[in-house]
């Protein structure tokens, strides 16, 4: 089989390296059509790659982020499109991030992307039953045109490794973007209560709310406890993991929080790290409670708070949660497990319409 991943997407991105690699690790020859180019030229850049290699392959898929992409493969290509719709727009910037009204003209845009989008691939895939559902009622779309690929971790990054910490307390990681879905205040609030217990909270990255966060550091005076570094390379992301105690998934009161399971938790997951995150239907979708992860009450300090401690207190449970995460991680979502389940799904659009 050989297939065409195809668009705009990043290459670097969690979500497009590991399919691509999970496809090549399982004997799939991928083509790769991408353009970075400005405005229109994308476009025409990729008009130009597809007709250069169109007779090569099987079928599309459409990388992520994909939405404006799928006309442009649906127009110039008469063989079957996956599209890996990964997230919805409309839902991420009107309700999630908040950037617009629900009732505005761009609210209605991003809606028909990611509505158009969907009409006129032949497969969408997506990270999560719960999101499944949400793209089948909002926007009209059959069920049974959806499959389920989880994220997973990129494993030549994150794999188990020492590395020795510079400070002699308690080190609880996050990494991620500062938007509302991840809650960091929540992280903060948490930091607050536990203040006095010897514990370093590092988070990593920056975003929408960083400002807001800076500032609610300062005005809580917990300078010396919440160590902000700004985003870095992805491999010195995995230095800093390795270097944890407990890792923090998501915390976020927002219906996108409780639809996904984040990069970020598969990539601590695989680093053989005990992670506490939110507990959401589509977190269990995968995970059990005290098993591979540890489970606090949603936009919640004080729960967040008592499972860092618990941890704190007691390193076998913490080695048993890391090893029992790690072992799920080898067995469901290590790229060559992802890349295996998405060829079955291929098989059967790899032919020509």
């Amino acid at each position: 089989m050989i297939v065409c991943y195809f668009g705009i997407y990043n290459k670097d991105y969690a979500r497009n390296k590991i399919l691509i690699s999970g496809l090549r690790k399982n004997g799939v020859e991928v083509i790769e059509c991408n353009s970075k180019r400005p405005f229109l030229l994308k476009y025409f850049d990729l008009v130009v790659q597809y007709w250069k290699t169109r007779k090569k392959f099987d079928l599309i898929i459409v990388g992520f982020p994909g939405q404006t992409i799928v006309p442009l493969a649906k127009l110039i290509c008469r063989k079957r499109i996956i599209f890996d719709a990964f997230l919805s727009v409309y839902d991420s910037y009107i309700f999630d991030r908040k950037t617009a009204s629900p009732k505005s003209l761009k609210a209605k845009y991003y809606w028909f992307l990611d509505w158009f989008s969907c009409k006129l691939a032949d497969k969408i895939l997506l990270d999560t039953n719960e999101h499944i559902k949400y793209f089948s009622e909002v926007f009209g779309i059959k069920r049974e045109k959806f499959s389920r690929i989880l994220i997973g971790a990129d494993d030549e990054v994150f794999y188990p490794k020492e590395s020795k910490k510079a400070i002699d307390k308690f080190l609880v990681h996050f990494h991620g973007t500062y938007i509302p879905l991840q809650g960091i205040k929540y992280i903060i609030e948490a930091a607050n209560i536990l203040r006095g217990e010897n514990i370093i909270f590092r988070l990593i990255g920056g975003g929408q709310e960083y400002k807001n966060i800076k500032e609610k550091i300062v005005s809580l005076e917990l300078q010396n406890m919440v160590e902000l570094i700004d985003f870095v390379p992805i491999e010195k992301v995995s230095k800093y993991i390795s270097e944890s105690d407990v890792c923090l998934g998501i915390f976020g009161d927002t219906n996108k929080a409780k639809r996904v399971i984040p990069n970020k938790l598969y990539e601590c997951v695989a680093m053989k790290k005990p992670v506490i995150t939110a507990d959401t239907i589509a977190i269990r979708e995968i995970f059990k409670d005290n098993k591979e992860l540890v489970f606090c009450a949603i936009a919640d300090a004080e729960s967040l708070a008592n499972k860092i401690l618990e941890l704190r207190n007691n390193i076998e449970i913490r080695k048993k949660i890391a090893n029992q995460g790690y072992n799920l991680y080898k067995e469901k979502f290590c790229p060559k497990v992802l890349g295996l389940e998405l060829k079955n799904i291929l098989k059967k659009y790899a032919t020509k319409k």
